[in-house]
């Protein structure tokens, strides 16, 4: 019957958070506290299943730790100048409030944490998870996560035994982790990815360090591995689900009074200064003022780390226990205001974008937009396994033909094979603006996002576009859309994988060379 109480609560609070635009998280939190209102029992492990929801959390961390994308310089500049500013502007103000003095540094780091969890599901869901700035925005939070990891080494106030030091050798052990992950079926990397989760939290609270660490670093020993992207899409589902019994202690540890709850909106009425940051920071290091404002609004949160930070110092006794409540209801809050923001970040650019893009610098952008595509008649935005072939297509055609992405991994591979491809983010407006449409026959559009498709239609439509508009579409409704916006031409790519196979299978059909 707990099970079904904590289990059921969080369901339903969860669905009421998403139905109001609000992240689950929100409601889970929410869930915490009505259960503790109404001194329902709970289920006696659910500290055990949230340090294991921790632990996974921190191993798939390590899944996504590469080195190269820590040392660009956005990420450094950005990343690195924004902790040491919070940090130490927050941890001063902490101190002279009477906090101990390594609690108030610790929480004032971790007030510098922004949600990784949010940031990318609003990247994933907008389709920009690869592009130029969600890579920089997720490599950002990898170096949060790294540095909040090191906080909890310190805030869990163990003295690590001479042993601990063995951990470093972790990384001699790579061999045998890449062995059993390449001998693995996908039924069983799931298991495999936990039991190396919870075998380096083991490991690491043996010789006196925190679990997380350990979970970490057994991570970081797969990160390389072709495979860890699917071991980590293989772990979200159980991860997000342990790590409701985090939320749920949360909530049920205490119930905030009148103060806490007047200390936690102070927390958040000083949420814009840290998107402000974000933004002078981006556009100091050469970005775009568009692609500043979009990456600082997805950081603009406080980090579900600051929750787990705080925990460990309450229990170690560096902060008062007050501090669970605040900062649980400046997490929850800064998540409920970020989602919806976020869900129309750029919309809300196009309307400041008069005043945001004087402050951006005159040249030098890494994602500065392209003037001219030579003498290019044909243009493909997007360059997926449909764009591909439909360039190639061209390409055999003999048709002069150029390629838009706004990933700079898929800009550096098909470069160095010879293909014309620059960079091209379809939902900003000023590219459809400054591209010289009038020599060209046609614009493909194969972005998987049916809210970019559509949107760039209507740019196209707007500029008064004479050539033909080929895109793609999943669902019929999409076709009609589409086709309504002003789209000469609507394919759904798996009927005409359907009609190709046939075709090919009857010797009556071509396909261009893959690459």
């Amino acid at each position: 019957m707990q099970e079904i109480m904590c289990l059921g609560s969080a369901y339903l609070a969860g669905l009421l958070a998403s139905r109001l635009t609000f992240p689950p998280l929100v409601g889970y939190l929410l869930a915490g506290y009505l259960l503790n209102l109404f001194n329902v029992e709970v289920m006696h492990n659910l500290t055990h299943l949230a340090d294991i929801g921790i632990e996974l959390l921190l191993f798939t961390v390590g899944l996504k730790l590469k080195l190269n994308s820590l040392l660009r310089r956005e990420v450094r500049t950005v990343g690195g100048l924004h902790l040491l500013i919070v940090s130490g502007v927050s941890g001063a103000v902490f101190v002279l409030q009477g906090e101990h003095i390594t609690g108030a540094l610790i929480l004032g780091a971790s007030l510098a944490f922004s949600s990784t969890v949010l940031a990318i599901k609003v990247l994933e869901d907008n389709g920009e998870l690869s592009s130029l700035h969600g890579r920089d925005v997720l490599s950002i939070l990898i170096l949060q996560d790294i540095v909040a990891i090191a906080l909890l080494a310190v805030a869990d106030g163990k003295q690590p035994t001479p042993w601990a030091f063995g951990l470093l050798l972790l990384p001699l052990l790579r061999p045998v982790a890449h062995f059993f992950l390449n001998n693995s079926h996908s039924e069983l990397r799931l298991l495999l990815g936990v039991s190396m989760a919870l075998a380096g939290g083991f490991l690491a609270e043996y010789v006196s360090i925190s679990a997380d660490v350990g979970a970490l670093l057994t991570g970081i020993m797969l990160a390389s591995h072709p495979k860890s992207d699917d071991l980590a899409k293989k772990l979200w589902g159980i991860k997000e689900l342990l790590l409701v019994a985090f939320f749920l202690q949360i909530g049920l540890a205490s119930l905030p009074n009148r103060e806490e709850i007047m200390q936690a909106a102070e927390l958040l009425a000083l949420l814009p200064l840290q998107g402000i940051l974000f933004f002078v920071l981006f556009l100091f290091s050469g970005l775009r003022a568009r692609t500043a404002f979009v990456s600082s609004l997805a950081l603009m949160t406080y980090s579900e780390f600051a929750l787990i930070t705080t925990d460990a110092m309450v229990n170690a006794d560096l902060l008062n226990h007050e501090w669970k409540s605040i900062i649980s209801l400046a997490v929850a809050g800064s998540l409920a205001l970020a989602a919806p923001l976020n869900k129309f970040s750029h919309q809300l650019f196009n309307v400041f974008e008069p005043y945001l893009s004087r402050f951006e610098k005159k040249s030098g952008h890494p994602d500065r937009l392209p003037v001219s595509i030579g003498l290019a008649e044909w243009v493909v935005v997007g360059m997926g396994k449909t764009g591909v072939a439909a360039y190639l297509t061209l390409q055999q055609q003999d048709l002069r033909v150029v390629a838009l992405d706004s990933d700079p991994i898929v800009l550096e591979k098909f470069l160095s094979k010879g293909l014309r491809v620059v960079y091209g983010d379809a939902e900003d407006n000023e590219l459809w603006n400054r591209l010289p449409l009038e020599r060209l026959k046609g614009i493909l559009l194969t972005m998987p996002d049916f809210q970019v498709r559509s949107k760039t239609v209507k740019q196209l439509m707007l500029r008064d576009f004479r050539g033909q508009v080929g895109t793609i579409c999943y669902h019929s409704e999409e076709q009609q859309q589409l086709e309504l916006l002003g789209a000469h031409f609507v394919i759904h790519p798996f009927y005409e994988a359907g009609c190709q196979l046939a075709k090919q299978i009857t010797g009556n059909g071509n396909s261009p060379q893959q690459l």
